[in-house]
């Protein structure tokens, strides 16, 4: 078997930390060929020394001189870079076969989008490149000649429960049914969520993930980007995918077929799951998690998302509704109110209130490619920003 040379992009985030637990156990079928980040050069600099990549980029000029000069001082063989132009490069570089997408927001696009026009094997957990992107990723990738495959627990579960032939699913397919664990805040009073902190949302019951998926996860911003993402990448209609509270999070997600049969893919709330899958996939190797005890588990429960709790949920059916762009609107914005609510500028409450009010102020117009994306991105965040100055204080 060929080894595989794998870049992953955003190695110091949760997702990156993960891939690279999964690569070390398996290094005679892989090799790490670039990391990238943005800031944390300690962090980066240890992962130069367990993986002697050829390249270490880091978007953050600062950061990247002072990883060179600590790279430099210990005699380490990587090539230091920085800048988002490197990113795209480590990413369509033709010694890559994979590429693990994990840089977090919209801010992950354009690597994302260099890996899917060079035909890589493009790992996605970065939700939001599709989010933003939206059918004109995806034909990206069709025109790429590369393989894509989701890395969000959802979509793998989902992608792990269809037939293997994309042709016949909208002839077998009746429905997606995306798991939600509903946070850390799904039995709490809705009228106390004026007095969440950071700290508070950030405990997710169940999953160790990063600041900004986990407060995604606190208001289910998180489920409604993955509805955008899934109708896009299993090209299945919005009012045919259904969100379901399932605490346990041990069905990662289910496909109902036209006979009313449903498919679900079970495992530990573990990421190096799906990791692993597409590391290896069409085949399976060890991806470290515990397997499921079942005779552990007390049992397996179900509820409808509340409305009232979670009322961003409901924005992904009207963003898919609107024209080409609006989910890149919401996906700046909701950035935008989620990293004014982690740095104490925006009440938790209020992040709805911010993406709702970006969502009706700015209409996109025609997008002809990734400069028209990033403009639309732009103006939404500049738009979100004035929304959140009247709750600082």
């Amino acid at each position: 078997m060929d080894t595989l040379s794998v870049s992953v992009l955003g190695s110091t985030g949760s997702i990156g930390s993960n891939t690279l637990d999964v690569l070390s156990r398996h290094p005679n079928r892989f090799r790490v060929f670039a990391l990238t980040a943005s800031i944390q050069v300690d962090l980066m600099l240890a992962q130069c020394r367990a993986f002697a990549p050829r390249f270490a980029v880091m978007s953050n000029a600062q950061a990247a001189q002072a990883l060179l000069e600590r790279v430099n001082a210990e005699g380490l063989a990587v090539q230091v870079l920085s800048g988002q132009q490197a990113l795209c490069e480590v990413a369509e570089h033709p010694e890559v076969d994979v590429v693990m997408a994990a840089i977090v927001g919209a801010a992950g696009l354009p690597p994302s989008l260099a890996a899917a026009r060079a035909g890589k094997r493009l790992l996605l957990a970065n939700k939001e490149a599709i989010v933003v992107g939206g059918a004109w990723f995806m034909e990206a990738v069709r025109q790429g000649g590369g393989v894509l495959l989701p890395i969000d627990s959802e979509h793998s579960a989902v992608f792990q429960s269809l037939p293997e032939d994309p042709a016949s699913w909208p002839d077998r397919v009746s429905k997606i049914i995306l798991t939600a664990s509903g946070g850390p805040f799904r039995t709490r009073d809705p009228l106390t969520l004026s007095q969440v902190t950071p700290s508070e949302a950030c405990a997710h019951p169940n999953w160790r993930m990063g600041r900004k998926i986990s407060v995604d996860s606190a208001t289910m911003m998180n489920k409604a980007l993955e509805v955008i993402e899934a109708h896009h990448l299993f090209a299945i209609q919005p009012q045919h995918i259904e969100v379901v509270i399932h605490p346990q999070s041990v069905i990662h997600s289910m496909v109902e077929f036209h006979d009313r049969s449903v498919v679900a893919q079970l495992g530990t709330p573990d990421m190096r799951v799906p990791i692993a899958y597409g590391l290896s996939w069409p085949q399976r190797m060890d991806s470290g998690a515990k397997g499921l005890d079942f005779s552990a588990l007390s049992g397996l429960t179900f509820e409808a998302p509340d409305p009232q709790r979670f009322p961003g949920l409901g924005l992904a059916w009207q963003a898919l509704a609107g024209p080409l762009g609006t989910t890149a609107v919401l996906n700046a914005a909701n950035e935008v109110a989620v990293a004014a609510f982690l740095d104490h500028g925006l009440r938790f409450d209020r992040i709805h209130a911010v993406n709702e009010q970006t969502l009706a102020a700015v209409l996109p117009s025609a997008i002809g490619g990734l400069d028209d994306l990033m403009a639309l991105d732009e103006a939404a965040r500049r738009a979100a920003a004035g929304f959140v100055k009247p709750w600082l204080n």
